[in-house]
């Protein structure tokens, strides 16, 4: 009798903390651990994170680590080890940035997927994927700088038509220039 009755009110109380426990909630407070020690660990090496996630993932079944280990020595944090016969990495320390993924010998055998602060969404595996991707984010930046030193495109030529007359005929030539515009 006595058996049952303990047994009866053991499995009340699991009850009761199954009801109290949020496994979500539990999940995101991890998350945010992770991201508050990543932050930190950042901070330490003078680095900025310019990712708000990322995944970076590595296919043992092609990786050459064992005569390579180029990944290795190009990791600027060094997120990534040798361990165990085979490359690890360490994700806090991961900054996603593509060094690993240009020294691969091998395509698709590094893979990051990283989410910038701006929410667009970044995937490569290969070299060219990432020097393409590298290579339109410079564009975007260049345009924007043009765009912002040169607003208009009469600003750039007044500007342009300056130069080229302070070139050609001197200082005189300029303030003539400046009546001009």
């Amino acid at each position: 009798m006595k058996q049952r009755e303990e047994k009866r009110k053991a499995r009340s109380v699991m009850k009761a903390k199954e009801e109290n426990l949020d496994i979500f909630q539990m999940l995101s407070e991890s998350a945010k651990r992770r991201k508050e020690e990543k932050a930190r660990i950042l901070e330490s090496f003078g680095l900025k994170n310019f990712f708000d996630e990322g995944n970076i993932t590595i296919n043992m079944r092609t990786c050459k680590g064992a005569e390579c280990k180029l990944c290795i020595k190009a990791c600027p944090t060094n997120a990534l080890y040798w361990g165990y016969g085979q490359v690890k990495i360490i994700e806090e320390l991961c900054l996603y940035c593509a060094a690993c993924v240009l020294n691969c010998i091998v395509d698709n055998c590094i893979t990051i997927s990283r989410k910038r602060i701006e929410k667009k969404t970044e995937k490569f595996g290969t070299p060219r994927e990432a020097f393409m991707l590298l290579n339109i984010l410079s564009s975007t930046k260049r345009a924007k700088i043009i765009e912002k030193r040169f607003p208009s495109q009469e600003s750039y030529l007044e500007i342009r038509i300056r130069e080229i007359l302070q070139r050609t005929m001197g200082n005189a030539k300029t303030e003539l220039a400046g009546e001009i515009f």
